[in-house]
């Protein structure tokens, strides 16, 4: 057991953790293999947390990761879409859909999907995409309604979202500003399979490399795993893991979370998208975003987080965008106002964004605080 780093030291080793420190670039299999999973329900906001963490690369790069099949995006946990390593994505499955299915059950018998209607599904869509082939969501769901399998209301989401936890299908190459489905089995052509316990300990093992200094919390949180598969994971993967304790909390990281304290640095300004591992990576968010301001990154509690501006580990503000055929505007909108040096950070921060979308940026500064 080590003492405890002070909050400053937890979040610059976070930022190194997930890859936010300005480290070396990284391909985007790799950000996506060393984050173990990245939140993806809007996937514009998960190709550019990939960017981020990958210094020079370009959005193209990212789709291109997308169409080789290095990465897919599926729900392998909280019932929420995820970019995963594909030959990750079968022993994600295997540990957090069993509780996902357990919180929908209500919803799907409310919505009279029942074994048949899933079986009727599955046969249906294996046939439709065996031998290579790829629909877009809309494709899939007119072909349910032509065999008379209803999609109103929530019946087509819910129905894609369990082809996928059944590990039928995935959301795979790009088709225009979204993702094509395929057949998982078909394309994924080098799956990991792992045990229980094997399964456990990898996960707590690539949770805390991508994420900690971390909590039990923030990974059942994270993962909903429970606490007694979190504690498992833990004893499986001892021999890798550190301990840290300060104020009654204890942190648990790996090897490569225990870094020695670093000289002082100029602030580190990053225009992070919204939903970013840095903020939904825990549960205890308090480090990154004060209380004070939670509300200005989900407005109306409405399930949206916005675009942040982060300094050295910390949420300052939001950040928005217009694009044109030819350039991107980036407006900050700061909690607080921001000294000069934070200022030219974040512009530096802008333009690595238009870097990636392929566009000049420019900073649009006529909102200095709220």
């Amino acid at each position: 057991m080590t003492t405890g780093r002070d909050d400053q030291q937890v979040l610059h080793a976070r930022l190194a953790a997930q890859l936010l420190a300005g480290a070396d670039h990284h391909s985007p299999s790799g950000v996506v293999s060393r984050l173990l999973a990245v939140q993806a329900q809007d996937l514009a906001s998960s190709l550019w947390a990939v960017g981020v963490r990958s210094t020079g690369t370009t959005m193209d790069e990212v789709l291109a990761a997308l169409e080789d099949g290095s990465i897919v995006r599926s729900w392998p946990m909280r019932g929420t879409l995820h970019l995963v390593a594909a030959e990750d994505l079968g022993w994600l499955l295997g540990l957090g859909v069993p509780r996902v299915r357990s919180t929908i059950a209500a919803r799907h018998r409310q919505l009279e999907l029942d074994a048949e209607t899933f079986s009727r599904s599955r046969a249906l869509t294996e046939g439709l995409l065996s031998g290579h082939r790829r629909v877009t969501r809309e494709e899939l769901l007119t072909a349910h309604t032509d065999a008379g399998i209803p999609i109103d209301g929530q019946r087509g989401s819910h129905l894609i979202m369990e082809l996928a936890m059944s590990g039928v299908v995935c959301w795979g190459p790009p088709a225009g500003r979204q993702q094509a489905l395929v057949l998982t089995e078909e394309w994924i052509r080098a799956p990991r399979v792992l045990e229980a316990d094997e399964a456990l300990g990898e996960f707590v093992v690539r949770y805390l490399t991508g994420h900690g200094p971390s909590t039990i919390a923030d990974l059942t949180w994270w993962s909903k795993l429970t606490v007694a598969q979190a504690k498992r994971g833990v004893e499986v993967a001892a021999g890798r893991l550190f301990s840290e304790s300060r104020d009654g909390a204890t942190r648990w990281s790996t090897a490569e979370g225990i870094e020695p304290p670093s000289a002082p640095r100029p602030p580190r300004v990053l225009a992070l998208p919204g939903f970013d591992e840095l903020l939904l990576g825990y549960r205890d968010r308090e480090l990154t975003l004060p209380a004070a301001f939670a509300d200005r990154i989900v407005p109306g509690a409405n399930g949206i987080f916005l675009p942040m501006i982060a300094v050295d580990g910390r949420v300052v503000g939001t950040w928005r965008r217009r694009t044109s055929a030819t350039g991107v505007i980036v407006t900050p909108t700061p909690f607080q106002p921001l000294s000069q040096r934070v200022q030219a950070g974040f512009r530096r921060a802008a333009g690595e964004y238009g870097r990636f979308l392929g566009l000049s940026a420019s900073v649009d500064e006529g909102t200095s605080a709220v």
